[in-house]
Order: C-alpha cells, then sequence, then structure tokens
C-alpha cells in the first residue's frame, strides 16, 4: 500500500500548498492529491507543484464532472501530465446535489448514468482517440491532442454499488472518503474488483482518503472534526456509506492517538485491500508534522507499511 498527502487548498496559498507537497516528498511519501471546491483550480496545483516537486505522484480527489465537458477535461488532464512527466492522476466524481445543482446550475438527475456516458466519452480522448459520442446526458465531438503525454489513470469517486461498477468497468479505480477499512473489504473492494475482472480489466486501484492525527488529545481531534466537517454526513452519498458502517457522523472515521494506534490503523486499511492511503493531517503544525512523520515511518522501500 502506498501512503501520500491529501492537500485542501481553502485558505492557503499556493506556496504553502507547494511546500506540502515538498515536504511530503522529502518524507518519502508516494504522492500529494489535491481537492477541489470552490477555491484554487486542483489541476493547475496539481501541474504547478509537480514542475517544482520531483519525484512524487500528484494527482485530484477528486474534480466535479458536470461544470466540465469531457473534452475541456481531457485536455487539462493531460497537459499536466505533459508538466509533471506524466506522473498524474486524474480522480473525478459527480460531487453533491447542492453543488451542481445550488451553485452550478445543471440538472443533477441520474448522476450514475452521468458518470458511465461521462467516462466513455472521457477514456477515448485521454488515449488521444477521435471521439463521436451522444448520450442521455452529453455530448461529445472531437479529439484532444497533448504531445509527449500519455494517458493518466483515472480514479472515481464511488461509493455505492452502481457507481462502484460503472468505475470497475470504466476506469482505473476509486477514490473514497469516510469510509473505514471494515467498508473497504466488505463493499468497496469486492463490488469493484469483481466489476473490473468481468470487464477484463486490470486489478483496480482502491484509494482511500482519511483524517489521521497523531495526537495526546483523540477525542479533542475528533469533536474539532465534527464541528468544522460534520455537515457532511448530511449529504446523500456520504450519508449511505456512513450509514453502511453504522456510524453517526464523519468524525467517527477519523484516526486519531499516539503513533502505534495510527500504525495499526494504516495497517488495517492494507489489509483490507486499500492500494493507496491518501492521509489530511488535522491538527496544530506539530500534530500535522508529528502525523507526516509517522506515515513516513510505515513505508518501506516496497511501499508497504510496517507492522
Amino acid at each position: 500500500m502506498k501512503i501520500g498527502l491529501y492537500v485542501g487548498g481553502v485558505g492557503s496559498s499556493l506556496e504553502v500548498m507547494i511546500g506540502q507537497v515538498r515536504l511530503a516528498a522529502e518524507a518519502g511519501l508516494d504522492s500529494a492529491f489535491f481537492s477541489q471546491l470552490t477555491s484554487w483550480d486542483a489541476i493547475m496545483v496539481a501541474a504547478l507543484s509537480g514542475a517544482r516537486v520531483a519525484g512524487i505522484g500528484l494527482g485530484t480527489a477528486v474534480v466535479q464532472s458536470y461544470p466540465r465537458h469531457p473534452l475541456a477535461l481531457a485536455g487539462q488532464a493531460l497537459t499536466a501530465q505533459a508538466a509533471t512527466g506524466n506522473r498524474f492522476t486524474l480522480g473525478i466524481g459527480p460531487s453533491h446535489p447542492g453543488i451542481v445543482e445550488g451553485q452550478f446550475g445543471y440538472s443533477y438527475e441520474r448522476p450514475a448514468r452521468h458518470i458511465r456516458e461521462y467516462l466513455s466519452a472521457l477514456g477515448p480522448l485521454l488515449r488521444g482517440e477521435h471521439v463521436e459520442y451522444r448520450g442521455q446526458t452529453l455530448t461529445t465531438a472531437g479529439q484532444v491532442d497533448v504531445p509527449g503525454a500519455t494517458p493518466p489513470s483515472v480514479l472515481v469517486s464511488a461509493l455505492g454499488p452502481l457507481m462502484l461498477r460503472t468505475a470497475g468497468e470504466l476506469a482505473d479505480g476509486t477514490v473514497t472518503v469516510w469510509t473505514g477499512p471494515e467498508a473497504v473489504d466488505d463493499h468497496i473492494r469486492p463490488t469493484i474488483t469483481r466489476a473490473a475482472a468481468a470487464a477484463g480489466r486490470p486489478a483496480p486501484r482502491i484509494v482511500a482518503t482519511v483524517i489521521v492525527s497523531v495526537t495526546t488529545d483523540p477525542e479533542g481531534v475528533r469533536q474539532a472534526v465534527a464541528d468544522q466537517l460534520g455537515f457532511a454526513a448530511q449529504l446523500p452519498s456520504y450519508r449511505a456509506i456512513l450509514d453502511r458502517q453504522g456510524k453517526r457522523g464523519v468524525h467517527e472515521t477519523v484516526v486519531a492517538g499516539d503513533e502505534t494506534t495510527v500504525a495499526k490503523a494504516v495497517r488495517r486499511y492494507a489489509d483490507a485491500g486499500v492500494t493507496e492511503l491518501l492521509v489530511g493531517p488535522f491538527g496544530g503544525e506539530r500534530e500535522q508534522r508529528r502525523t507526516i512523520e509517522t506515515l513516513a515511518s510505515l513505508r518501506t522501500e516496497t511501499g508497504q507499511p510496517q507492522p
């Protein structure tokens, strides 16, 4: 299992975000992924980071599909590939009704069909093929040519059975949030792996994002997460995955405690079948640095956390 850094952009400067990528690279982590909200453009930040920090993988987790036509997104993603020396992973997702309809003014009707049709057009575009696609939710006609860029790996923010099957058939894997190792083991991994195998595709990437804090006050961390991010539990897709795990809120998915506690939790994710763990360090500067140092200490030359 690889270990990467999840970088949130809200309230941060560009130099701070690139500095976080540099810190992750120097610590020996495998990747740095950026979220897309209403702040920095995640793909552009990944491209700029890759141009200034060598070696580390870059990606998005995730950019919204609805406001980005497949032709436009393919051009952005391949540009990021070229800028990073082909170290870029494109994570996409349909987002949520309140954002798509309330902020962008698009219909959120049938998001699973939208993602299936979106990937049907996006995949060939990323391979440089000419596309003539007319579905129920989108039309795409054209081709994208970015010399020197290979098709990036594509991940889908899939949590429910239908989205996981789509990700297994048409993408390279899934990127999850608010999912503990048990949910990965008994739901995420088997569902997407079966779909990929049935479609004749390689074993999928299973990338899990999790908030982690090496701290002496784990309950204080969970309460702070509940205060700041508790609203996420009311979003339908997140509510469904939390209910599946028997959890009241997103704070119950947080990994917090001393170094031993964090190491055991990381091992559980690896054992559950996660191929890459994206960690969002939480707390003050000292706690975040301790968290990154702990994660770095779990890495071996083969990319596996130590027992």
